[in-house]
């Protein structure tokens, strides 16, 4: 539901620097004009951001910040290059397609943006030691990126986000599958058909709450590992402050 997104994405922003305990949000007008919907949409998504205790309703004053939210942890976010750089390994991309195209309404959703916005659309091949370790199909806002190229997407998005462009790459939404390899999959991958792969559909938002990139990636496990480590929260904080919602 719409409104449900719209919660997320107002979550993201409280959470972030430009926001203090105590400090106003938008109004309900400049929300709705904001988010191009009605105003009992915003309404529904300032009702959820209540329940979860983030902000309060203040009579005659409006919609005030009451807390951040604790359990939003970005700290371990890191990029496929750097991880496994640290590891002595190297890495490579071969861009297999790169350009803008209008935005259809499925990656309109994920990024948050008009249908048919301009986007970057580049699907390249992960290296690691000379072996395909992954296919990623990646899917970027043209508007927050203008410089983007083939050069950068050779190297580390993160790098380019982050140290290029200047923006804060703040966390990720990740949803894992396991998935057989076709015939165009095993291609790509130098892998033989119905070879076992994890499908991952990654979207990573800035500090300020934008989402920056929306990708889906196709990984070898045979030779690449992922280890999680993940802190368990205690039922009764989870009563008290209900986790983040996941989009994927």
């Amino acid at each position: 539901m719409i409104y449900k997104s719209i919660a997320d994405r107002l979550r993201l922003r409280l959470n972030s620097s430009d926001y203090n305990i105590g400090s106003p949000l938008p109004g309900e007008k400049a929300l709705a004009q904001e988010f191009g919907v009605a105003r009992m949409t915003i309404r529904k998504a300032l009702d959820l951001l209540v329940s979860w205790g983030l902000v309060e309703r203040r009579h005659g004053s409006g919609t005030f910040v009451s807390r951040k939210d604790v359990h939003h942890e970005t700290t371990n976010l890191t990029g496929l290059v750097e991880v496994l750089r640290q590891q002595g390994k190297e890495v490579q991309s071969k861009v297999l397609q790169f350009e803008v195209m209008p935005a259809p309404p499925a990656i309109a959703s994920q990024l948050r943006i008009h249908v048919d916005e301009r986007i970057y659309f580049s699907r390249r091949v992960r290296y690691v030691d000379g072996k395909p370790l992954m296919l990623e199909d990646s899917f970027m806002p043209v508007k927050l990126f203008r410089n983007l190229s083939l050069a950068h997407l050779e190297g580390s998005k993160f790098d380019y986000i982050e140290k290029e462009c200047g923006i804060t790459i703040s966390g990720n939404y990740e949803s894992l599958t396991p998935v057989l390899a076709d015939k165009t999959l095993a291609g790509y991958m130098n892998l033989p058909e119905q070879t076992p792969l994890l499908r991952i559909t990654s979207l990573s938002y800035s500090d300020s709450g934008e989402f920056l990139n929306y990708s889906v990636m196709f990984r070898n496990t045979s030779d690449y590992q992922v280890d999680y480590h993940l802190r368990r929260i205690h039922p009764d904080d989870l009563l008290a402050h209900p986790p983040e919602q996941h989009r994927q």
